[in-house]
């Protein structure tokens, strides 16, 4: 469970936009991640005996095998 690198990527070069645009670093506000990827490992998990609920599969944006 993270935040979403894709969209904290975008949001870097949102504020590099505005930093090249004159704006002061310290005048802008800090952001905190607005999206989050789940992603599960069933091999991993079954190497340590875990089994994933069938609903945590159900909402896993990624489920690697």
């Amino acid at each position: 469970y993270s935040a979403d690198l894709i969209d904290d990527f975008r949001r870097a070069g949102i504020y590099a936009a505005k930093i090249l645009g004159g704006a002061k670093p310290a005048d802008l506000p800090i952001e905190q991640a607005s999206k989050f990827v789940l992603v599960l490992n069933l091999k991993t998990a079954k190497s340590l005996g875990v089994a994933p609920p069938d609903r945590l599969l159900t909402v896993a944006d990624e489920v690697i095998e």
